[in-house]
């Protein structure tokens, strides 16, 4: 999936393709993070029922933001499947386990804003645009982000 995932098309506001070697050490981190049984996220694939198709990825880590212990999420769904909403209920579905676990009061995101479709995502998907900020994603390299906050406190439906 992740080789899939690498085509420039899917990269364009992630920094590029990643070589081979990037790429294994991304694979060998989700392998850790989703093997972890301390609570601090998960990687899992998008499948598509009942043919169990992989369509994409979609993520859950601890990070920290303003000082602040937080859940963060990032995905990335296949061309063909991309804008049929997808990715936005597997944010939702992230968000509840998140919430579920109970260990940070928000979920965060922050795409590009560039990112057109991620950035819809968020919005559908019942998040708070909350600003632009710079980042560097990957590392070393600027990218000017939107930030997006869900409070998984929050108990009303949207």
């Amino acid at each position: 999936m992740l080789r899939a995932l690498n085509a420039p098309e899917l990269m364009e506001h992630l920094g590029g393709p990643e070589t081979e070697e990037q790429l294994d050490r991304r694979h060998r981190r989700y392998v850790d993070l989703s093997t972890d049984t301390t609570g601090r996220g998960r990687m899992s694939r998008i499948v598509l029922l009942p043919e169990e198709r992989a369509l994409g990825n979609i993520g859950l880590w601890v990070s920290t933001w303003q000082d602040e212990p937080v859940y963060e999420t990032g995905w990335a769904v296949l061309p063909g499947f991309q804008g049929r909403g997808v990715a936005t209920l597997a944010a939702r579905a992230v968000a509840e386990r998140a919430r579920a676990a109970g260990l940070h009061r928000h979920l965060y995101a922050f795409p590009s804003v560039e990112n057109a479709a991620s950035n819809a995502v968020c919005r559908k998907a019942g998040f708070d645009l909350l600003g632009e900020q710079d980042l560097e994603y990957p590392p070393g390299r600027p990218m000017r982000c939107n930030v997006w906050r869900l409070d998984l406190g929050a108990t009303e439906a949207r």
